[in-house]
């Protein structure tokens, strides 16, 4: 997730009480409550329910989990998996320009979690959902829950944000809001849709009080320090004294207790079983269970954080460009703290995508460690770990950082060059590399070779983590989707290197053109016909050619990996390859994968790693790491919860234990590592707009004391519980 946003995995947990969500996690906001919305439905004559679009549902009134009126919608589903009611203006479409969000209230009757999607149309519905923007949340068991889907000048897309201020006291916003690059004409929508999905055994839900809320202002929410101005909360900076006093009593606590017991240099098991030692990292397989072993031969689970960076321009800037109203102030003049502000060109997504952005982060590390701060940053960041009981310096960290020699690091590549690439259809970050051309074993030799240089005789070292989320496709998916690879390279033309392999392939197994019409049902008049035009398949394939699209994908997989790997045992035969940090993922890449790297990385989003779900893996003979996770609550000032979300900080902290067993009880899996170090900036980094409650230090480089107490007696039990004493 360096450059991930809202995906499948996204993940809601509810507050639980309707009209408590913010009184209940200790943050208290000042509301400007003149000016009202307007109620659309709530739901109290059967001529309502004529004016609702029903998909596998069957809906009724109901005088229960009523939250306006006298009646609530009863919707009761009509089939498994997933249901949905629309919304339809009688006549033109709605002019919504006035309001700021809409909102409805949800209760799950159900002993199971159920998800709702609140999302809106603007277009005729030429392409299905490509016309919606909008998210969605999870339902607790027998919880009643109110969403809302900011809309106009009140979006947070407006303002190049994921996520917004709270608009109204008990009103929480949907999460992975898509349409990221996708402008809503709130006075011109065409439909209101309401999408559930919900397990086996889950007949209904009840809704409520559909509804506009008034407009929000953005302006001057940000204060000196990044914060937000419009709310209080436990912790919160109030000056630059606060800051030192925080830091003082900090370093009086890790003083006291500056690592856990029975860990080697490394953070490896000193007191647990030894292996022959290689002098770097190494995996070994032990009593069914992986693990890696570091350079003096003990065992080693990797715990690890991403993103301990504080170097100018990295994720901790935001745009100030086109947003100055937003900020009750900004450094001026000879401040020596004007030094950071930055300017990025390259940003992928919101309103503004090139100027001038500042650093609250930087600048706040600034105050708090004095003028020469980035050594005493890093100081204390590399004791933090020790202390918390983290053992690994993750991804997309600050190298500076691997010199002490005081924590262990995984080093990040990335693939670069002049190549050809391949739609997936799923491309989120790019197109895929295409493999077989002979530029790309090229590229992949001169990224490995600069890569490695510095770390390559370095034992601190684990391995390299080389590319990130490249678009594999989606193996449980529609066709399209698990073989989008395949139907990008057929859409090419004789020039693509990764069509010539299939074609080659594909005479493999038929003899002549019209074998492999008889077997596709195409009418290729030659080899050559097939090689020379793009061709689109079917959107469902017979079986024939899914047989041919799988093996394909598994030679494509190969040959990335095979020259990836390659790569790495030329120039560093000592230290791991860590695999590719699967986000998106089909079978055939995540064996191939197994093939050929040393652990197989994924990054997973979830609330802890399900057993069933994760099975597999052991299938796979080779241990397997987690590049990224985490979760967020709104709860201390923050807009958004990231991709996983609890109600609160005692929340996060208790589900962060959850996810951490879940990994160790995973006899695959030989670590993970939490996505990132400090929470991304209030407004929004620069580059796409991602405003997560996901560190484990605030804006202000004040640690988050639930989650820390938390990664504590997490490590401290690490070693006994995965060796099963």
């Amino acid at each position: 997730m360096r450059y991930h946003t809202d995906k499948e995995s996204v993940l809601r947990i509810s507050s639980g009480i309707l009209g408590a969500f913010l009184i209940s996690t200790g943050i208290i906001y000042a509301q400007n409550t003149s000016v009202t919305g307007k109620i659309l439905s709530s739901f109290e004559s059967p001529a309502d329910l004529q004016k609702l679009k029903l998909t596998n549902a069957r809906v009724s009134l109901t005088p229960e989990h009523v939250t306006e009126g006298k009646n609530a919608l009863e919707v009761d589903f009509a089939g498994p998996g997933a249901a949905s009611i629309e919304f339809l203006p009688e006549s033109s479409p709605w002019d919504w320009h006035d309001f700021g969000a809409i909102a409805v209230d949800v209760s799950n009757l159900a002993d199971q979690e159920i998800w709702i999607g609140l999302e809106l149309r603007d277009a005729a519905p030429t392409d299905g959902l490509a016309n919606y923007v909008g998210g969605g949340g999870n339902v607790s068991p027998h919880d009643t829950v109110s969403y809302y889907y900011p809309i106009g000048s009140s979006s947070p897309l407006e303002h190049g944000m994921r996520g917004g201020p709270p608009m109204v006291p008990g009103v929480a916003p949907v999460s992975g809001i898509s349409g990221s690059n996708r402008r809503l004409e709130a006075g011109h929508v065409t439909a209101c849709k309401l999408t559930f999905r919900y397990p086996a055994g889950v007949k209904s839900v009840v809704i409520d009080n559909l509804r506009l809320l008034p407009p929000f202002s953005y302006d001057g929410i940000v204060d000196a320090f990044g914060q937000y101005t419009r709310a209080d909360w436990p912790g919160k900076v109030a000056n630059a004294r606060d800051l030192l006093a925080q830091k003082q009593q900090e370093e009086e606590e890790i003083k006291a207790y500056p690592t856990l017991p029975a860990r080697d240099a490394y953070g490896g098991w000193a007191s647990g079983p030894r292996v022959a030692a290689t002098g770097f990292f190494a995996t070994v397989k032990r009593d069914g269970k992986w693990w890696l072993v570091d350079p003096e031969g003990h065992l080693f689970f990797s715990q690890g954080i991403d993103v301990i960076d504080s170097r100018p321009g990295g994720d901790s800037f935001t745009f100030v460009e086109g947003r100055k109203e937003m900020f009750s102030w900004l450094p001026a003049g000879d401040d020596p703290i004007c030094k950071y502000y930055g300017h990025e060109d390259h940003a992928i997504y919101g309103r503004v995508k090139s100027g001038q952005t500042y650093g609250f982060y930087l600048a706040n590390l600034y105050r708090k460690y004095g003028p020469d701060w980035p050594a005493a940053w890093r100081t204390s960041a590399l004791d933090r770990l020790r202390a918390w009981g983290f053992n690994t310096i993750g991804n997309w960290s600050d190298p500076a950082l691997y010199a002490y020699k005081k924590v262990p690091y995984t080093a990040t590549i990335e693939i670069q060059g002049n190549y050809a690439r391949i739609s997936s259809s799923l491309d989120y970050w790019g197109k895929m590399h295409d493999p077989f051309d002979p530029a790309f074993v090229r590229a992949v030799d001169q990224s490995v070779w600069r890569g490695t240089e510095k770390y390559r005789d370095d034992p601190w070292c684990i391995g390299y983590f080389i590319d990130n989320e490249i678009s594999w496709g989606n193996g449980s998916g529609s066709d399209t989707e698990h073989f989008g690879l395949v139907y990008g390279t057929l859409s090419g033309g004789p020039g693509s290197p990764a069509k010539k392999a299939f074609v080659t392939q594909l005479k493999s197994r038929y003899p002549t053109v019209e074998q492999l019409n008889k077997a596709w049902g195409s009418t290729f008049a030659s080899w050559q016909a097939l090689l020379d035009r793009s061709y689109r398949p079917p959107t469902s394939l017979a079986a024939a050619m899914k047989d041919d699209f799988s093996k394909f994908l598994t030679a494509f997989a190969d040959q990335y990996f095979q020259t990836v790997r390659d790569a790495v045992r030329k120039y560093d035969p000592h230290h791991l390859y860590l695999g590719c940090r699967f986000a998106w993922r089909t079978a055939e890449a995540v064996n191939a994968a197994a093939r050929y790297v040393d652990v197989v990385s994924f990054n997973i989003y979830r609330s802890h790693l399900d057993p069933q779900g994760w099975g597999f893996a052991a299938s796979l003979d080779k241990a397997c790491i987690i590049g990224e996770f985490h979760f967020g609550a709104v709860d201390r000032g923050m807009f958004h919860s990231g991709l996983v979300t609890t109600p609160n900080q005692q929340a996060r902290a208790a589900m962060y234990k959850q996810y951490l067993e879940s990994v160790e009880d995973n006899p695959a899996f030989v670590g993970c590592h939490w996505f990132q170090y400090y929470d991304e900036p209030l407004t929004g980094r620069s580059y796409d707009g991602e405003n997560y409650n996901i560190g484990f230090v605030s804006v202000t480089d004040t640690p988050y004391s639930e989650m820390v107490e938390a990664a504590k007696a997490v490590a401290s039990e690490l070693y006994s519980r995965r060796g099963g004493k």
